[in-house]
């Protein structure tokens, strides 16, 4: 099993955080990890990806030019990265602020709500972890348990009270993913 995904959206999203988090929890289930970041020098507020392979064997290279998943939070990122999903991979994106939704029809295409649903809920910072749980109810790469793990080595131990808050934002993102297109 490997699994390519690209995790894209603005600087402030939590974009970066969602692929550490992700990459550190792969390595905790003693999986093969690779985790590339890049953004722009002005970080907040402009663009922001990140590519995380998680694998069961050695990872080549870290370079990609298509994914098996694209998370996208934008629209900037939406309009790049459609376009790199494989042929029957996956998609998933919050719709806010999407003004052309993708159309791709070779694709599986799910929504998570997330910024509504943070707001709602009080949780906003959470946002990220929202829209990860969307993913990994489609996709388990980690099991909840590697997640705690992962958010222990990812965080500040100062912050090490919010894992629980995290773990509650991914159990709402699964709640809330919503299929857009499915094959």
């Amino acid at each position: 099993m490997t699994e390519e995904i690209i995790i894209a959206g603005f600087g402030g999203q939590g974009v970066l955080s969602m692929g550490k988090i992700l990459a550190y929890s792969g390595i905790m289930q003693n999986k093969e990890v690779s985790w590339m970041p890049s953004y722009g020098p002005e970080m907040r507020g402009g663009t922001s990806n990140v590519t995380v392979i998680i694998s069961d064997e050695r990872i080549s290279s870290p370079c990609l030019n298509q994914f098996d998943t694209a998370i996208i939070l934008n629209q900037p990122s939406m309009d790049k990265f459609e376009c790199t999903v494989k042929p029957g991979g996956l998609l998933i994106y919050d719709p806010n602020g999407i003004t052309s939704h993708p159309t791709r029809k070779d694709i599986n295409i799910y929504q998570v709500a997330a910024t509504e649903e943070a707001a709602k809920i009080g949780i906003a910072k959470l946002f990220n972890m929202i829209v990860l749980g969307g993913f990994l109810k489609i996709k388990p790469l980690v099991t909840e348990e590697f997640l705690k793990k992962g958010l222990e080595k990812s965080l500040p131990a100062r912050h090490h009270g919010l894992i629980p808050e995290n773990i509650k934002a991914v159990e709402v993102g699964k709640g809330i993913l919503k299929p857009y297109h499915t094959l």
